[in-house]
């Protein structure tokens, strides 16, 4: 009975109301966190398949750079530690461990991939220590009941597929779909949605669906399977470096669907520029990112601001990866909850102001969408707009859609 007692007074400190939300003495400090010092973690592919991510990690660090010239977080400086885990979870739980036990830092920050965050989920939620906006759209990043202390960050690949499959019905409910996706949660939450969004009408209209590992050298054997099914819709829910591929392999085999991609693979510099942007005019994906590259940002305020920082903080990063953008609205989401932590600095505060942003607008992000969470929706983007690539830029369809 008294453990029971201690439990519910412990849920009851963890998840209050934000408007209840008061900072209970100065210095109140976790591991990782002291008057001078906050430590953060992360694993982040500085090399191996999913490397072309790493400049987000790189561009997270310049941002906490940033803040510290300025003083930092409420007086302390961030000491931001970012190890290269080569998207391989046995590599990413040894460089976790060294993080939380050995580092003691004050939480993980967008770690990236479904695999390798899969790996230390159990591990962090155990130790309670925080494993904020991962750095994957997998669904299971959204369980508070099971899973406290992991929060997602951007929409769910099975919100965005929802959304994809809403569109087909609508615009090309006779269509011939076919499908290539990475054989593991990552992809298997796309399938999913995608189901969800078609209905009753998936089984007619999907005709095929292939599997790939993220270690595979090549996926032409997949393109040229899914162009002999007969699909004219081809849906690929594929790494950067296999959406490059993908593409490439589309245009030489003179196969002429109606290609989708999934955005986390959308950016011009590291996909579409090595595909070649000729063969890419016409695919259609999803954002909730300002594309730095899309003119009709080229007078807007957070635009020149994010350039103005680029060339200061992190010139040698390239401003025309959306990843780039993606890490400074990370960061600057982490940053929001660490001003509302105060001197607070407990793993239970950083969770609670986590799961209670309300309204926050990174600049960065597209007009219309915003960051709300709660203690019961750790999902903080649920929106998202479609678009078109011309061969040269990301043009926006101007309707914000959600799942």
């Amino acid at each position: 009975m008294l453990s029971k007692s201690i439990a519910a007074i412990a849920a009851a400190m963890f998840f209050v109301a934000p408007g209840d939300i008061r900072v209970q003495a100065a210095g109140t400090y976790d591991p990782g966190a002291s008057d001078s010092e906050i430590k953060i973690g992360q694993t982040m592919p500085y090399s191996g398949p999913a490397s072309p991510y790493g400049t987000i990690g790189k561009s997270e660090a310049a941002y906490f750079r940033s803040l510290n010239e300025k003083g930092g977080i409420n007086g302390r400086k961030i000491s931001f530690n970012s190890q290269d885990d080569g998207y391989s979870p046995p590599k990413t739980v040894e460089q976790t461990r060294k993080l939380v036990e050995e580092d003691q830092v004050l939480f993980l920050l967008n770690s990236l991939g479904t695999p390798p965050n899969t790996a230390i989920q159990k591990y962090m939620n155990q130790h309670q220590v925080p494993q904020l906006f991962v750095a994957t759209g997998a669904s299971k990043w959204g369980d508070p009941q099971h899973f406290p202390w992991t929060m997602g960050w951007q929409p769910t690949y099975r919100s965005e597929s929802i959304i994809y499959g809403k569109y087909l019905l609508q615009h090309n409910p006779n269509a011939k779909i076919g499908i290539l996706y990475q054989g593991d949660d990552y992809g298997r939450d796309y399938l999913d949605g995608l189901m969800t969004g078609l209905g009753d009408k998936a089984k007619s209209m999907i005709v095929k669906q292939v599997s790939y590992e993220a270690t595979d050298p090549t996926i032409d054997s997949q393109i040229v399977s899914l162009q002999g099914s007969g699909a004219d819709v081809f849906l690929d829910f594929s790494g950067p470096k296999q959406v490059a591929q993908a593409i490439r392999k589309v245009f030489d085999i003179g196969w002429k669907p109606l290609h989708i991609i999934n955005s986390i693979s959308v950016s011009v510099s590291a996909v579409m520029v090595p595909a070649g942007p000729e063969r890419a005019a016409g695919i259609l994906s999803t954002a909730y990112l300002k594309d730095p590259t899309d003119p009709q940002w080229e007078n807007d305020k957070a635009r020149q601001d994010w350039l103005a920082w680029m060339k200061q903080y992190y010139p040698e990063g390239n401003i025309a990866d959306v990843y780039n953008v993606y890490g400074y609205s990370v960061a600057e989401t982490a940053e929001q909850v660490l001003k509302l932590c105060g001197n607070e600095l407990t793993r239970a505060n950083v969770m609670r102001q986590a799961a209670s942003l309300q309204h926050f607008k990174p600049p960065m992000l597209l007009p219309g969408i915003e960051i709300n969470t709660s203690p019961t929706n750790f999902y903080p983007i649920r929106q998202m707009e479609l678009m078109t690539f011309n061969g040269k830029t990301w043009v926006l369809s101007g309707e914000i859609l959600s799942d």
